[in-house]
């Protein structure tokens, strides 16, 4: 797969006030997801041009546009402070520890460049808003009040990533008119999918939408389909469908614009109560400050052994940057 960094700077890019933004992914062998990345970034810069805002986009694994790329391209514009929002839909390992690592190598690479982090995706009413239109792509509003809908999340060894996605379910069945939302996870979690439609089943249910709380194509959305349908071949007598991922669109934009003017404002608020690389929650207590490393990168060469996987990691991650948490959590700050 040949994918050059996205960095799309509006006029005089170099000379504006206003920091670049710089979208962080995870990244995937799939090459449509990859696509959806790179265009989903396209569509950020078009929105920020009339902002004087450039933007970059890179991914810390498994495919390119590395981050090195992106940041490189941004730095040799004449940027030295940018402002790095992880396109994650939850504060898990990820967000939490493997970008700012990865940015902090990237900081060594650029001694001159500084940082602010914005904050996850999370549950924002505008992404809430695309999946109740994927939901109604599948879906007739008349068949909703007799509908049950299993949201899959990706699943995370951390139960603040977990919770998340449960937070997402309850404000997603708030005021959309469905029998019932149930919250599962594809990887390293439970309820999976097939224990959630089973659920649904048990409660009477006799159509279940099965909703992706995915943003791109990759292995894991492949696999809650394949197992939607493994299971609802065993249960003909349930009508369930699979709604399509979040994709590429404005709503999505739209949180990540937010994310970065928050940070430039630098009014993000947090919340540590629950984070297991901060507090010894029970069963995860060796996590607590443990050091942290970016993820090798195929196409980074400070890495050329390379490791790889494609889903949620059953390793840790904490991440000591220069602020007073001991880990990686997302603030606003300077570096």
């Amino acid at each position: 797969m040949s994918v050059t960094a996205v960095v799309l700077p509006p006029p005089s890019t170099a000379t504006t006030s206003r920091p670049p933004l710089l979208i962080v992914g995870h990244g995937t062998r799939d090459a449509a997801g990859v696509e959806q990345f790179t265009g989903f970034t396209r569509r950020v810069a078009a929105l920020m041009a009339g902002r004087g805002v450039a933007v970059g986009g890179g991914l810390i694994e498994l495919a390119p546009p590395p981050l090195m790329d992106a940041v490189a391209g941004l730095v040799g514009a004449g940027h030295r402070h940018l402002v790095a929002v992880p396109l994650m839909l939850v504060a898990a390992g990820h967000a939490k520890g493997d970008i700012p690592a990865a940015l902090d190598r990237e900081r060594e690479r650029h001694p001159a460049m500084t940082y602010a982090y914005g904050r996850p995706l999370a549950a924002d009413p505008r992404i809430l808003d695309a999946l109740d239109e994927r939901l109604s792509a599948v879906l007739d509003d008349a068949e909703r009040a007799g509908t049950h809908v299993v949201l899959v999340g990706r699943g995370s060894t951390d139960p603040d990533a977990n919770a998340e996605v449960f937070r997402a379910g309850r404000l997603f069945e708030e005021g959309r008119g469905l029998a019932g939302v149930e919250s599962s996870f594809i990887s390293l979690a439970r309820p999976g999918v097939p224990a959630a439609l089973e659920r649904c089943r048990m409660l009477g249910a006799a159509r279940v939408v099965v909703l992706p709380y995915f943003m791109f194509a990759g292995v894991l959305p492949d696999r809650i389909v394949a197992q939607a349908q493994a299971w609802a071949a065993e249960h003909p007598e349930v009508d369930v469908r699979c709604a399509g991922l979040i994709g590429d669109c404005d709503q999505l934009a739209e949180v990540v614009i937010s994310r970065y003017e928050e940070a430039v404002a630098g009014g993000i608020r947090n919340n540590c109560d629950t984070c297991m690389y901060r507090i010894a929650m029970p069963g995860r207590e060796a996590k607590v400050g443990l050091p942290q490393a970016p993820h090798d990168h195929p196409d980074d060469p400070a890495h050329p052994h390379g490791h790889s996987h494609d889903h949620g990691h059953p390793h840790g991650h904490s991440h000591d940057h220069g602020h007073p948490h001991p880990h990686g959590h997302p603030h606003a700050h300077a570096h």
